[in-house]
């Protein structure tokens, strides 16, 4: 555990005179500061800008640190505005807030005021208890037991110690105000860091209200309101310093320099990250997160390397394509008729013209799917196990045990506090509290859960128009290509067939709609999530992550839904097709090949489309915007460009910054492990794009946006039961893709009960898994039109067309129904499911009951730590006791001495001491 405590010395960037020296009083800061609204004392002179340090991120007195900056600009029309800024400020002051304003005529672009933000320590010391601040009492005494053997291998890839462990090691407990005494407390000013400073201005910034106590409007409170009608323009912590240098003062930390030299660089991608360090400056929420993704990519390297092996495979055994060479023979597949593909506009065609398809189908269709799709269903197991290890680890030691239930009762949303007016006893604080009536909270939730119905509907009738393009544009592709006009094409002309032109313009087509209908429902999604009134923020984050994470799951994998499960199954056969929806659209038929290089091209477009759109849009928007805002900053003189005002000019990160990269990388996860059987290298392209995600993440946080206000969280929220059910899920997603999308089991069936020879070999399959219709009798409504059969075809010497199924042929009692070996594939497919499905989910169940969640190690440390805090916290009371005693020994006192002072009644024995 690297906890955090003060550090020794001051806080100045400014040279003081002999009689400015520092006076330690109840606040830890000199007596003759101003704490209303920062004015200098009548013996200072005021400080000029040019003297300030570029970094500096103190007041114009150079002792009291800038804990928060809130920022507004000069509106003519702003009387309404600068009523609720005063107010707001001077209810601010009334709190224990010191603030300090910076002119408009100091800033850079002259409009804009600054208001600066110092919180005392009294202040500190206050909501420091309110919300359980965990502090150091104790040194850790714990030998630490991590070495691993055979460590210096991973030396090249760490990081210097003091960059991944820059604080030392300590046993913690809630800090209490009335026992300030009993934690290692150095130094006031710096006992609390910056992060849990801003924290907890923040949480009165959400919570002061902006009218006078005889108004009694409760619903004017809270910095958010107040931006959202543009009182202040903006509200942010500040960065310790510029990323590129280190800060001028050395008491002042740096560690958004060493951040980015040692972490958010891209030339740094095979390092650690110094996890510690990132919680340190931005808080456990924003830690969390960054732990996940590191953990999720170091795992991805395994499902990498697997995958590529298993395409590797499918490379080595490219000659041992026995169906493939059929197709593409001229004896065989060149003398095999196929029926016409679609209606009218379609031709008779021969089978060896997909004989390209064929042996790309090959490379993901071999034995060794079925090993990649029994792996991928281990590997999910072991991910998520392996991640609660992990976390519970976190938890100890960034001090997150038993956090959420602080979190539920002591942090309601500002904007649940104000909507809600009606108040109720909660049975557990015995306090009155706000709620939100049954019928309200039944009627916001039908009206979300429509909402939501409606937008995923609307999704479900775009890929109905996708499917209908696809059936409408092959007819037309077909008729254009009859003559393989694309053959002239250098390299990749024999590649182009009408159903790979189809397939990759519908895939595209399918990705814009995607990107658009994301942009539009993102919105939707905060607009009915605000609307429900959560009331706690993780209940608005988990409420908003079921949301976006339905949408966004039927949005980016109804498509590969639709070609793994839909296409090529309910076709039917010459004489008596299946239309989509009673229309004039043929529905699609699979390659003799089969549809599994379709679901691979479908899937490579969208997950690698997604993925370099998510990285331009993250990186290259946020760095352009910065750009173009600070452009009349860069003319100036560096000392004039303050530190408020460099990050005035960065983007916001938003309370749900963090929100859309979960998001990304568990709709990542889906592409990996739900249609994994498809295409082998899939984890392969998550894990290059991991590897430039977590510098970009890293850089773009850094450098592009303001220091985002430090947050807690124990756990990735809801999104650990969304990768559990999607664990789940994609067992029978690959279970059902090799089943029936790719050929593994037809072909299996053939070779060990229907080859013609008894031999263990594929000779004659293709031959076998094509039908016979006779030409005569196709209707015709069916019937190509004259000019669109091919030059070959002659009505007098082929009398007969082949189609992918297994039905009788024309003249048997039994004709085009069903055959026996359909039947016996079925079972072999059915059977299959059962077999890996029941495989898998013995191998997870029995993985998970082998791993406990818990590391043994920190199970022990948590028990010390929890024995400690009564110990030192029983010696603590006594010895004082002792100490009141022996100073009021004539005074009577009706308490007694508890033995137990760690609990509710110790504050009573305080008291009446």
């Amino acid at each position: 555990m690297h906890r955090i405590t003060g550090r020794a010395g001051g806080d100045s960037l400014i040279e003081m005179s002999p009689t400015d020296s520092f006076n330690d009083d109840v606040n830890g800061y000199p007596q003759h500061v101003s704490s209303s609204t920062g004015s200098l004392h009548p013996e200072q002179s005021p400080i000029d800008k040019q003297q300030h340090s570029k970094d500096s991120v103190f007041f114009r007195d150079g002792v009291r640190r800038i804990d928060f900056v809130l920022s507004y600009l000069d509106d003519k029309d702003g009387e309404r505005k600068q009523e609720r800024r005063k107010m707001y400020e001077a209810n601010l002051v009334n709190v224990g807030l010191e603030l300090e304003t910076e002119d408009k005529s100091e800033s850079d672009d002259g409009k804009t005021y600054f208001v600066k933000i110092h919180t005392p320590w009294e202040v500190l010391a206050t909501y420091a208890d309110v919300l359980k601040i965990k502090v150091p009492f104790k040194v850790n005494d714990i030998p630490d037991n991590s070495d691993m053997p055979m460590n210096w291998l991973s030396t090249p890839f760490r990081l210097p110690e003091h960059i991944m462990h820059p604080e030392p090691d300590y046993f913690t407990a809630p800090f209490d105000k009335s026992k300030s005494d009993f934690f290692l407390i150095d130094d006031k000013a710096t006992f609390f860091p910056p992060s849990v400073r801003n924290r907890i201005v923040y949480y009165i910034l959400s919570r002061c209200s902006y009218f006078k106590d005889e108004c009694g409007d409760k619903d004017k409170k809270g910095i958010k309101r107040l931006l959202n009608n543009c009182t202040y323009t903006a509200a942010f912590p500040l960065h310790d310093c510029r990323y590129w240098t280190k800060a001028k003062d050395a008491n002042c930390e740096s560690e958004r320099y060493h951040l980015h030299k040692h972490w958010a660089r891209f030339f740094c991608f095979y390092k650690e990250q110094p996890l510690n360090l990132i919680r340190k400056y931005y808080g456990e929420k924003i830690g969390i997160y960054f732990a996940w993704l590191g953990f999720y990519t170091e795992m991805l390297l395994f499902a990498a390397i697997v995958g590529t092996l298993c395409f590797v495979y499918g490379i080595l055994t490219f000659g041992d394509n026995e169906w493939s060479k059929e197709i593409c023979s001229a004896e065989i597949g060149g003398n095999i008729v196929m029926c016409p593909l679609c209606d009218k506009k379609c031709g008779y065609w021969k089978l060896n013209s997909t004989c390209n398809s064929s042996w790309q189908s090959h490379l993901f269709d071999n034995v060794g799917t079925v090993f990649f799709a029994i792996f991928m269903a281990i590997w999910v197991t072991l991910f998520l196990e392996f991640w609660k290890r992990r976390q519970a680890r976190l938890e100890y030691e960034w001090d997150l045990v038993d956090f959420e239930e602080e979190q539920q009762q002591l942090q309601l949303r500002p904007e649940y506090e104000t909507k809600c007016t009606n108040r109720k006893l909660n049975r557990i604080t015995q306090e009155m509290e706000p709620y939100l009536p049954i019928t309200s909270k039944c009627a916001r939730t039908c009206l979300s859960g429509a909402t939501v119905l409606l937008w995923i509907s609307l999704i479900i009738a775009c890929i109905i128009g996708v499917i209908a393009y696809r059936l409408a544009v092959y007819a037309a592709f077909a008729s254009i290509m009859k003559d393989n006009p694309t053959t002239n094409l250098q390299v990749v002309g024999p590649y182009i067939t009408p159903q790979l032109a189809t397939s990759v313009t519908a895939s595209c087509i399918n990705f814009v709609i995607i990107m658009i209908l994301n942009l539009m429902y993102e919105r939707v999604a905060v607009w009915i999530t605000d609307m429900e009134i959560p009331k706690t923020h993780l209940e608005y984050e988990n409420k908003l992550t079921v949301k976006m994470f339905l949408f966004q799951f039927v949005n980016y994998y109804s498509s590969c839904f639709y070609v793994a499960f839909f296409k090529g199954k309910f076709v039917g056969y010459p004489g008596n097709y299946a239309y989509m929806f009673g229309s004039s659209l043929r529905n699609e038929e699979c390659d003799p090949g089969g549809c599994l290089i379709e679901l691979t091209t479908q899937l490579v477009i969208v997950m690698t489309g997604k993925q370099v759109w998510g990285n331009i849009q993250e990186a290259l928007v946020p760095w352009m915007m910065n750009w173009w805002g600070s452009r009349k900053a860069r003319n100036h003189p560096e000392s004039l460009y303050s530190r408020w005002e460099q990050d005035h000019d960065l983007q916001s990160f938003g309370q749900l910054g963090l929100f859309y990269e979960y998001l990304e990388m568990v709709i990542q996860f889906g592409f990996i492990t739900l249609f994994v059987a498809s295409f082998p290298l899939a984890p392969l392209l998550a894990l290059i794009n991991n590897i430039i995600e977590v510098r970009v993440d890293a850089w773009k946080l850094t450098t592009q946006f303001r220091r985002p206000v430090a947050a807690k969280a124990h756990s990735i929220g809801a999104w650990e039961e969304i990768l559990n059910g999607m664990a789940v899920l994609s067992v029978v997603t690959n279970a059902f893709i090799v089943a029936f999308t790719s050929d593994m089991i037809p072909r299996l069936v053939y070779m060990y009960a229907y080859q013609p020879d008894g031999e263990l070999n594929m000779k004659g399959y293709i031959s076998n898994s094509l039908s016979s219709f006779n030409i005569s009798v196709i209707p015709d409504v069916n019937r190509p039109d004259v000019d669109e059969n091919p030059s070959w075809f002659n009505t007098s010497t082929i009398d007969t067309c082949r189609y992918r199924d297994y039905r009788y042929p024309s003249g048997h009692e039994k004709q085009y129904t069903h055959t026996m070996q359909f039947w016996h594939i079925l079972a072999a497919k059915l059977a299959f499911i059962i077999i890996m499905e029941h495989v898998a989910f013995l191998v997870k169940f029995f993985v998970a009951w082998m791993i406990p969640d818990v590391p043994s190690d920190v199970r022990a440390r948590v028990k010390r730590e929890r024995y400690l805090v009564q110990e030192y916290l029983h010696n603590y009371e006594v010895e004082k006791l002792k100490i009141q005693l022996s100073q009021n020994v004539h005074e009577e006192c009706n308490c007694s001495p508890m033995i137990y002072p760690c609990l509710a009644k110790h504050e009573v024995l305080s008291e009446c001491l």
